[in-house]
């Protein structure tokens, strides 16, 4: 069993703890100011981690343990069942992803290495102006919630585990083809009450059965590998731009924290090949052609599978309100704000008895004998 690797970052300086500066690849010390640059990847490591593996691979090492996997020392959300990975000492902490206190696990999971991150780009101060911006156009959102953003409580950095996988395609299919074409029929309609006849022209449609074969590769099909974030919420913080990929480096984490991945390389592959049947159907409609389609059969053979564990950057925030956890992301590449959102039950009653009020004086305004007794 391999030994879980702790790293920390000490101010050359005065021995405080670096942190990663998002957007630059320097270190610095909150406490001095210090700074201390990222050291590079060698050109080798860097086309190494930025590769792709082979998915059955990969499979294997997630079962059984093998050449690409290590063990981390991780706690588990009571709650939302995240599982943040842990650096240094620490033993307790809150989720960062629904508020929750929770204590370290002091078991050890294997786990596939990340291969590559991308660094935070957006500092706190960013992320913290854009959620804002997002929250101060919400309606009918409680005046806590609101009392939260002015105090501008810490958002927490977070890199969240996704798969990527890459695949070549063929697939056969069977169907039908649908083209429109129009009759003349007599149709009997009402016209000043009266009944009349007259001709239209009707839609009708001929179908006729089709096969064929479409190829298609995929690239980069990107599948969270958490569970602790809604999935509505983490797929629409795209896009990612993956070009800026970058070899795992525990100098990035600087700071931050790192979940594990809670959804296995097996789940994601399956994922992802959903992912691709809906393309993979989009491009068989496309072959089929005429004005609709009727997919019978699609038989899929893909070759050349392969995947990357990579780490992507997120700002989130976690809020209580009556009782219940509300989340809040923004991606830590670009900006782009999800979240999920309370309503304010009273607010909003006020604002359907405002309008009641409203559409009673206007109707008195308009027409007042309406009123009379």
């Amino acid at each position: 069993m391999s030994v879980t690797e702790e790293h920390r970052w000490p101010c050359a300086q005065c021995g405080a703890d670096l942190r990663y500066n998002p957007g630059a690849t320097e270190l610095v010390c909150d406490h001095c100011g210090h700074v201390q640059q990222v050291a590079p990847s060698e050109t080798r490591a860097k086309r190494d981690a930025l590769g792709e593996i082979p998915l059955a691979r990969g499979l294997k090492a997630d079962r059984e343990g093998g050449e690409i996997s290590e063990t981390h020392r991780s706690t588990s959300c009571p709650s939302c069942g995240a599982v943040v990975e842990l650096q240094g000492a620490s033993h307790a902490t809150e989720c960062p992803f629904c508020a929750t206190p929770v204590v370290v696990d002091t078991g050890q999971i294997r786990r596939i290495k990340p291969q590559a991150v991308v660094p935070f780009k957006i500092s706190h101060d960013e992320a913290h102006r854009a959620l804002t911006g997002w929250l101060g156009s919400l309606w009918f959102a409680p005046n806590t919630l609101l009392e939260f953003v002015r105090k501008g409580r810490r958002m927490a950095g977070i890199y969240v585990p996704f798969w990527t996988f890459d695949a070549d395609t063929r697939s056969s299919y069977s169907g039908q083809r649908g083209d429109y074409y129009y009759e003349t029929e007599w149709v009997t309609v009402t016209v000043n009450g009266k009944s009349e006849r007259r001709q239209q022209q009707v839609r009708k449609t001929r179908w006729s059965p089709v096969s064929g074969r479409v190829a298609r590769g995929f690239d980069d099909v990107l599948i969270m590998a958490s569970t602790s974030l809604p999935q509505r919420l983490g797929n629409d913080l795209t896009p990612w731009n993956l070009s800026e990929l970058a070899p795992y480096n525990p100098d990035f984490l600087a700071g931050f924290q790192a979940e594990g991945y809670t959804v296995s390389l097996e789940a994601g592959h399956g994922a992802a090949r959903d992912r691709m049947a809906q393309v993979i159907a989009g491009d068989v409609r496309r072959d089929i052609g005429g004005d609709e389609q009727r997919i019978g059969k699609i038989d899929t053979d893909f070759s050349d599978e392969t995947f990357k564990h990579v780490l992507l950057p997120v700002w989130t925030a976690a809020y209580k309100y009556s009782g219940k956890s509300y989340r809040f992301l923004v991606n830590g590449q670009t900006g782009e704000v999800q979240g999920e959102r309370p309503w304010s039950v009273w607010k909003i009653a006020f604002a359907v008895l405002g309008a009641a009020i409203l559409a009673v004086g206007a109707a008195y305004l308009y027409d007042p004998s309406l009123f009379d007794g």
